[in-house]
């Protein structure tokens, strides 16, 4: 399950793009703006940023420059209704990985979505690092230090999950099933 922050301060454009992503397996996690966004980032674990860009506070150009500047390398995909070329060369420039100019369709975005992930973990293996401790889930192993042991897919997937998730509570159906 994949950890989407949708950074919006429209609250109807935030509530229809998070039910979207929820019907469609992700766990939406929501901002008004991105000064929001980046306390998200403080305490949770997020796979991927759809954006704004004209938002009080911290607007969508600076959260891309700040996230970039900081090294977060996770895809981030921008909705705005900056339509220009000037504003699309801008954000690519920042760092934004896709660009959708408003109004939009969702089930485009859901297939964007779908895209920038499945590209973002062929470019980079998905590794969690908890404390001193770091799971590689393509190679099922755990390491800490000098120390790397491969796991059981099972528990493996089990472990993962829940370090991913650090403050969810999950049902055994819901661990069942991934």
């Amino acid at each position: 399950m994949f950890n989407i922050l949708v950074v919006e301060d429209d609250r109807n454009q935030r509530r229809l793009m998070c039910a979207a992503l929820e019907r469609s397996g992700y766990r939406p996690l929501m901002a008004e703006d991105g000064d929001a966004a980046l306390r998200v980032l403080e305490g949770e674990q997020v796979d991927m940023i759809i954006t704004d860009l004209m938002m009080p506070g911290t607007d969508g150009y600076r959260l891309t420059e700040q996230l970039r500047g900081a090294n977060y390398q996770l895809p981030i995909l921008v909705v705005s209704a900056k339509d220009t070329f000037a504003d699309k060369q801008k954000g690519f420039l920042l760092g934004v990985d896709d660009y959708m100019v408003k109004p939009i369709d969702i089930n485009e975005m859901l297939l964007r979505v779908g895209a920038l992930l499945r590209r973002s973990q062929i470019a980079h293996e998905h590794r969690l690092t908890v404390g001193g401790i770091t799971l590689d889930y393509a190679a099922l192993t755990v390491t800490e230090g000098d120390t790397c042991e491969t796991l059981p897919k099972k528990e493996f997937y089990l472990l993962f999950m829940l370090l991913s998730y650090p403050n969810v509570i999950f049902t055994r159906r819901q661990l069942m099933d991934e």
